[in-house]
């Protein structure tokens, strides 16, 4: 009876979801049984091996008030094939040596509302044939919800690469961006700032022109070509096109000399002088311009590298969540810092609604384990402990869950030679994401460094490399409870053996 009770709700609501994955029903146990009983009886023919961590007792064997573990997410046959219910036929092994690990029935895919009230009561009296208990498998393979969430997309707040997925709209004071010019130019794509940089000089160097026509339109210049006793102001001046070339000979300095301003008016050397300053000024802004968006840090992050997944593992006897940063230049970071934050919607008890809430990740600042000297790849560790969100996260509930991890990586371009009054005081930032399916749990980095011929060897092959270990696929919680119970279990049963020992 108790395979058919409900299974409790899982305490999320301190970090919510959002928007939140459907809670689905449970499968009846008996289903569960069975489809256990047909699977665990090739196994034991062929010898699998038992799964790396300890499993959850059924519910036959349940004893009331002690801790259960969680189940595990099982082998990575299983982790690949979310979408299948655990309790369809398991797929052939494709090799010979597959694993395939014993699931516990709270394990079990939970079956849509739609198919449940087709199917529950049927299921819960009928022993299912084979036939139509693949073809259920198969229909509801097709569709589960977690297949169809995994098949769309998913909008990430920063990409892998470190880009923001944030779109601003609807700035009705767009004046600010007007009086902080020099940022805003900077901040241009790189085809806008040619576009711009290029358009500074034409537009001075026509209107000028303009200007030096009309001035030698207007004084006669132009009908008086070629008059020995004609006082010129600007001579050889007889078309817009000669004027055009006066303007962008006197303002880069060229100077050929068939065409000049002369000082028979005052006019043309006010213009000149005006033509001079203005000059100077767009060459001293964009010139300015264009260093800094060249010298900028940002191509300095795409040599500093983030692995693919995250794993979570224990850690001297702690559950911890770790991934793996890597430098590739020889120019290394000064005074690198690194921190975390996780992206994940929630609902106070006040009913308030908090989307894209930012909570901050202990990796360590208050123990100086965030000032990384990144000279090789090292694997930042984040400890599962009271004070992290993932403290009543398992195996089983990380699948339903909804977050984005957001790993930022700061530091000061290291200075060289004659390049230190440039570089020094520039910073630079490496952004990556990691979402909940791309978590490993269980598994652990493989080691990248080697000794070779008196020097340590860094293997970047084998940076994203990982293996698994034995992890109990309970949650940081649990494994701390279970804990504290053999420890009062512990001293309860010294206490009875002293009290023995005692004479009479």
């Amino acid at each position: 009876m108790l395979a058919y009770l409900p299974r409790p709700p899982t305490d999320t609501s301190r970090y919510g979801t959002f928007p939140q994955k459907p809670d689905l029903p449970a499968v009846p146990g008996a289903l569960v049984e069975d489809g256990g009983q047909q699977a665990a009886a090739p196994a034991a023919k062929r010898g699998t091996p038992m799964p790396n961590y300890p499993s959850a007792p059924r519910h036959s064997s349940f004893v009331p008030g002690e801790p259960s573990l969680p189940p595990s997410r099982g082998s990575l046959t299983t982790q690949h094939h979310r979408g299948r219910p655990s309790w369809c036929p398991p797929p052939a092994p494709q090799e010979a040596g597959a694993r395939l690990y014993p699931l516990h029935p709270l394990s079990v895919a939970n079956i849509p509302n739609s198919s449940r009230g087709k199917t529950s009561a049927r299921s819960s009296t009928i022993p299912t044939p084979e036939g139509l208990q693949s073809r259920r498998c198969k229909l509801l393979e097709e569709d589960s919800p977690m297949v169809q969430a995994s098949k769309r997309q998913r909008q990430r707040y920063v990409t892998k690469v470190g880009k923001c997925q944030v779109n601003l709209g609807n700035i009705q004071d767009k004046k600010r961006f007007l009086s902080d010019i020099f940022t805003t130019i900077v901040d241009l794509k790189y085809r806008w700032f040619l576009f711009v940089f290029m358009m500074c000089y034409i537009v001075t160097w026509v209107v000028f022109g303009f200007i030096y026509f009309l001035d030698a339109w207007v004084r006669g210049d132009i009908g008086h070509q070629g008059d020995p006793e004609w006082q010129a102001c600007i001579e050889n001046v007889d078309g817009f096109v000669s004027a055009l070339l006066l303007s962008v000979e006197s303002q880069r300095t060229i100077g050929y000399g068939t065409r000049m301003v002369t000082a028979n008016c005052a006019e043309g050397v006010i213009l000149l002088i005006a033509q001079s300053i203005v000059g100077s000024m767009i060459d001293a802004m964009m010139v300015g311009c264009m260093f800094v968006k060249i010298s900028r840090p940002k191509k300095r992050a795409q040599t500093l590298i983030f692995s693919k997944n995250c794993v979570i593992s224990c850690r001297d006897e702690k559950l911890c969540l770790m991934f793996r940063v890597g430098d590739l230049r020889e120019s290394h970071m000064v005074d690198a810092k690194i921190r975390a934050k996780l992206i994940k919607s929630r609902q106070t008890a006040e009913g308030e609604f908090i989307p894209l809430e930012q909570s901050e990740l202990n990796l360590g600042y208050d123990t100086g384990e965030d000032r990384l000297f990144l000279v090789e790849p090292q694997i930042i560790c984040h400890v599962i402990n009271r004070h992290s969100p993932f403290w009543d996260m398992s195996a089983e509930s990380l699948r339903r869950e909804q977050f984005e991890i957001i790993i930022i990586l700061e530091g000061i371009v290291e200075a060289t030679g004659k390049c230190h009054c440039l570089a020094a005081g520039m910073t630079c930032q490496a952004r990556t994401s990691y979402t909940e399916d791309e978590i490993l749990w269980g598994y652990r980095f493989e080691p990248c460094m080697s000794l070779e011929k008196g020097a340590f060897q860094v293997d970047y092959s084998r940076f994203e490399m990982t293996f698994e270990v034995q992890t109990p696929a309970a949650s940081a919680k649990e494994l701390h409870e279970l804990k504290e119970l053999e420890q009062q279990e512990h001293s309860t049963l010294s206490l009875y053996w002293d009290h023995l020992l005692q004479p009479c």
